[in-house]
């Protein structure tokens, strides 16, 4: 393959046409609309339509494997994306650190108010982690970027899947975890889904160690020192998206015949990426601002460009101020990845030998604070492609000839369809 793929995607960027004022509108970002003037556009929905995706869900579909036959859930991903090992039977959970009042189990803040350090978060899981439980089994805990982690339970008889979250904020729906709109906010039991000894054993693993993880980090030194400077203890963890095996599919190499890198910020794109069989190219996120971090992320991405057909490049920028309801730090986010991202690449790359695929796993709505089913911009570009945008943005691509797509596992087979063409 001559021309490569950069593949980029902004996480939770988009906003969806019925944002009151739209991101990817109101941000400057010369380098990435220079990109719109040689391209094709149109619109994605990542899972389909009506469905406000899970990053998870949504990488799986975007890097071309339907989540409707592969997904099994997020915690094993994230097992994988942290560097636990994993084998089918045990039970991993998505998890993270909470702050509860531990006599009534009122939860106080599901994330410890964004405030805990992954230094802090490291010391914690030491004293939670390799924890013995009553019936012979075993809870292997990993903290990994800020409040978040990873649980694991282990017992030489098989474990299943099917129970609930503890965490109150999101309902259990086959491997899927769905936010509601209302919760009460207490720390919740995890119960069995079906009737299966398996179930019942995991449920009751899961709990023994949730009780016993708040008696430990209660009166954790850390926690301690946090109440003394006025900060919320990270006294609870909180469980949800059990997985008990790994997606059956074959390597991305073996479907398509290429070779693909992988650089990503966080574990659950990082498990993706190792799950399909990427090189994943390591960058360090902690303690580094977002220009050093950006500016690293693109001297990597036009080096394996060097050596790989194509590079899958995941930007968290904008998600978290989505979330936050924060549009001028959406605003920001995204014009820091074009400065530091994008102008670098294009200041150093072949335009002719590369075609950019840019586009947002989900759109995160600032003035919803959530996800969304809005599908999200989509635009492809090199120098041979005839269309013509102004801008990279969910007003200028629902215009475009590429239509609006459902599902985005169809995409990837498209674009390198588009690239032999433009080759020939």
């Amino acid at each position: 393959m001559k021309i490569k793929l950069l593949y980029v995607v902004l996480d939770g960027a988009a906003d969806g046409l019925k944002a009151p004022k739209r991101t990817l509108e109101e941000a400057h970002k010369p380098a990435i609309d220079s990109l719109a003037k040689n391209s094709l556009c149109g619109a994605l929905y990542t899972i389909g339509k009506g469905i406000a995706p899970e990053s998870d869900m949504a990488v799986m579909s975007l890097l071309g494997y339907d989540p409707f036959k592969y997904y099994t859930g997020r915690g094993v991903i994230e097992a994988i994306g942290s560097g636990m090992d994993f084998k089918n039977g045990w039970v991993a959970f998505r998890a993270n650190f909470a702050t509860i009042d531990v006599r009534t189990r009122r939860l106080i803040d599901r994330r410890v108010k964004r405030s805990l350090t992954s230094e802090e978060a490291k010391e914690l899981a030491k004293a939670i982690d390799n924890m013995k439980l009553s019936n012979g089994g075993l809870a292997r805990f990993k903290a990994t970027i800020g409040h978040r982690g990873v649980l694991i339970l282990k017992h030489e008889k098989k474990l299943s899947a099917n129970v609930s979250n503890s965490d109150p904020a999101y309902e259990r729906r086959g491997y899927l975890s769905v936010a509601k709109k209302d919760f009460e906010p207490y720390l919740q039991e995890v119960k069995p889904l079906d009737s299966s000894e398996e179930a019942l054993m995991t449920a009751k693993m899961a709990n023994e160690f949730i009780k016993k993880a708040i008696e430990i980090l209660d009166k954790h030194p850390i926690n301690e020192k946090r109440r003394k400077r006025g900060l919320l203890p990270a006294n609870a963890v909180l469980i949800r998206d059990a997985s008990d095996k790994i997606p059956p599919v074959k390597p991305l190499k073996q479907i398509y015949n290429i070779s693909m890198a992988s650089i990503v910020e966080m574990p659950v794109e990082r498990g993706l990426a190792r799950i399909f069989g990427l090189d994943d190219i390591r960058v360090n996120v902690e303690g580094v601002s977002r220009e050093e971090l950006l500016t690293k992320e693109a001297d990597l991405a036009l080096k394996a460009l060097e050596n790989h057909d194509a590079i899958y490049v995941h930007l968290k920028g904008p998600d978290e101020p989505g979330h936050d309801g924060d549009l001028e730090g959406k605003i920001k986010a995204v014009e820091e990845i074009d400065k530091y991202f994008f102008k670098r690449v294009l200041n150093k790359v072949d335009m002719e030998n590369v075609l950019f695929l840019v586009t947002s796993d989900h759109a995160t709505p600032w003035y919803l604070r959530s996800h969304s089913d809005d599908p999200v911009p989509l635009m492809l570009s090199h120098p041979k492609l005839t269309e013509t945008h102004s801008s990279f943005s969910e007003k200028e691509c629902y215009k475009g000839s590429l239509g609006i797509i459902e599902g985005a596992y169809k995409l990837l087979p498209k674009v390198l369809e588009l690239i032999n063409n433009i080759d020939k």
